[in-house]
């Protein structure tokens, strides 16, 4: 991606509203100022696209900015975090950029007891899933003690992955090289019913556990289009739009139903799949 590129994209992405960023981030509106918002990191209040964390005196404008100081994240990884929640806000072009090649990150087996923890006892996982993934090497951990799910194509070959952080930092993202519209992150399921399309593996997941005998697929982030969606509606079966329920997950399944009538929006009566999964537990 060329320096203009990259130049473009991030002033995309810095415009993103900065009370999307928080609502995405988890924080919550104090209920007597609509300016302040309570944060893992503090309370932070919001004028225009400017912020400020009166607990720790940092300040900052932009999306961008208030992405890394919630997650405590780099550039380009906020870059990447806010490309997930936010894809409207990605360059219309985005399809004709030369893509760079996959680079996905190393496993390291000695960090899977970290990502076990995390799936199992934070996100509530059945091991029963996830296991057989762990064993068949599409789902690892890498040397930070992430989670990577990749993403596979048509011949069963990787094409990308996701990555989703296993601290308490909220970040997700996607391996650099990844081919979003050439695969997807699922759990094969004999003869499926239905399918359902998520915004993540995490939530697709949760959302197998939920729905025995359905094909749970993750989109990679909330996208209304993805190539490979012509194809999986020429199965006939049902598909349904089971991004989560905020206003980026409306708004995409808005988009996809439009461009797609067959298929039907299924809105998780929590905020995502997760929840609903962590909620019934």
């Amino acid at each position: 991606m060329s320096l203009s590129s990259v130049r473009e994209r991030a002033d995309r992405l810095r415009a993103v509203p900065l009370e999307a960023v928080l609502l995405r981030s988890g924080a919550t509106r104090d209920r007597t100022d609509k300016a302040k918002w309570h944060t893992a990191r503090g309370v932070i209040s919001v004028t225009g696209a400017k912020f400020m964390n009166w607990n720790r005196n940092v300040g900052g404008g932009g999306a961008i900015d208030l992405a890394m100081h919630l997650g405590g994240l780099r550039f380009k990884e906020a870059l990447e975090w806010l490309s997930w929640h936010f894809p409207v806000h990605e360059p219309s072009d985005a399809r004709q950029i030369p893509p760079r090649p996959l680079n996905l990150p190393p496993r390291e087996d000695r960090k899977l007891l970290e990502v076990r923890r995390y799936l199992y006892d934070h996100r509530r996982l059945p091991a029963a899933l996830l296991e057989p993934l762990i064993a068949g090497g599409s789902l690892y951990a890498d040397r930070r003690g992430n989670a990577v799910f990749l993403l596979l194509g048509t011949e069963g070959e990787p094409v990308g992955a996701e990555i989703r952080g296993t601290t308490s930092t909220p970040w997700c993202g996607t391996a650099p090289g990844s081919r979003k519209d050439l695969g997807y992150f699922s759990i094969p399921v004999a003869e499926p019913t239905n399918i359902i399309l998520c915004e993540s593996a995490i939530d697709a997941v949760s959302c197998l556990a939920l729905n025995d005998g359905t094909l749970c697929i993750s989109t990679a982030g909330a996208r209304p289009n993805p190539l490979w969606l012509e194809s999986l509606l020429q199965r006939r079966k049902p598909v349904s739009c089971g991004f989560d329920a905020d206003p980026t997950g409306d708004e995409m399944a808005c988009a996809m139903i439009e461009t797609h009538p067959t298929v039907t929006r299924l809105r998780p009566p929590l905020k995502d799949w997760n929840e609903v999964l962590k909620g019934r537990l």
